[in-house]
């Protein structure tokens, strides 16, 4: 793709104007290697409102001519996730590079359809998932591989919100893909499968709203070598948002916030615990932002930090977990 050698700025465009969309574009402000071309909204007066606060040169009132604007490299898309399937495809489509945020879709089903599409016509895809991009956790990962703590027996990760959040909020709402699960759950699972792979069992049990969202969930994922994950997430409840991973030689704990860590603590036998750090002067989204010009930069259509294999297996989990707590979204049928 043209524009994005070197260190020519990656030039991006921003699909949509709420709250991730304004926190996206912020920190890519501050890049030197990005530049902010362009934003898109159904409604003109929000595009130009956003365009306005973040001096981004062209607003459009519809995904369309956002998606048609061939001096982008590269579209964020900061819908509700109800929506990903729809604009993500459209960008993907008129030849656009994707960054779309978490969770990546509904479900298995819609996202296998981005990622053929993606595949089909070589164009870069991936998922938001900063976790994965964080040098923390990277840093983690690397440990864990090299047997720093044994064989990985059991992980135990938490996201949960305190609420309650209105009927109109997007939480609440199951024609905007509401609930615990995909919103905050996603992080849980994404770190376990991060570590294990998806898993070869998957138990769930969750308390719905009338409305038909999941409001307070719980998982027990299990592999054949043995090892589990228990997992929660949850609107109704502020959890410790605590993760931790133990192996047959030792454990690693990350404090609330394991999601964007700032460090975590390896204790192993006979040893002082170890608090461990990793810094590369980034935010959260910046990380993603810069593994996605980094891609592009080398030709790459995927990310081996955000791989589009594992985000359809962290897909296929939620949506077993989704089958066995009883919530359906509508129009998960055909789009």
């Amino acid at each position: 793709m043209a524009g994005t050698s070197g260190s020519q700025a990656v030039r991006w465009g921003i699909l949509a104007t709420g709250g991730i969309a304004a926190s996206f574009t912020a920190d890519l402000l501050e890049m030197a290697d990005a530049q902010v071309m362009a934003v898109g909204s159904r409604r003109p007066e929000s595009a130009k409102r956003f365009a306005e606060r973040f001096g981004i040169p062209r607003a459009y009132g519809g995904w369309e001519e956002l998606a048609a604007d061939d001096e982008l490299d590269v579209i964020y898309v900061a819908t509700p996730h109800s929506a990903h399937r729809a604009a993500a495809g459209l960008c993907l489509e008129a030849g656009r590079a994707v960054l779309c945020e978490k969770p990546f879709t509904l479900n298995v089903r819609q996202a296998k359809e981005l990622v053929d599409l993606a595949r089909s016509r070589g164009r870069f895809l991936m998922e938001a998932m900063w976790t994965y991009c964080d040098p923390v956790v990277r840093r983690m990962t690397e440990l864990v591989h090299d047997g720093a703590i044994g064989e990985v027996r059991a992980v135990h990760a938490d996201f949960g919100l305190p609420g309650p959040f209105p009927q109109d909020h997007r939480l609440s709402d199951p024609a905007l893909g509401g609930g615990a699960l995909l919103d905050l759950g996603v992080y849980p699972v994404s770190f376990a499968q991060l570590l294990l792979g998806e898993p070869d069992t998957v138990r769930a049990v969750g308390q719905l709203s009338p409305r038909g969202v999941d409001v307070n969930t719980g998982l027990a994922l299990g592999w054949d070598s043995g090892a589990v994950a228990l997992l929660s997430c949850s609107i109704t409840a502020d959890t410790p948002m605590t993760a931790a991973v133990t192996g047959t030689a030792g454990r690693i704990e990350f404090p609330r916030g394991f999601f964007h860590p700032e460090r975590f603590v390896l204790h192993r036998p006979g040893r002082d615990p170890e608090e461990i750090t990793a810094v590369d002067g980034l935010r959260s989204y910046q990380r993603e932002a810069a593994e996605v010009m980094r891609a592009l930069r080398a030709g790459e259509t995927e990310s081996p930090l955000v791989p589009l294999d594992g985000t359809l297996a962290v897909m296929r989990t939620l949506d077993a977990a989704r089958e066995l707590i009883g919530v359906r979204y509508p129009g998960e049928g055909g789009e």
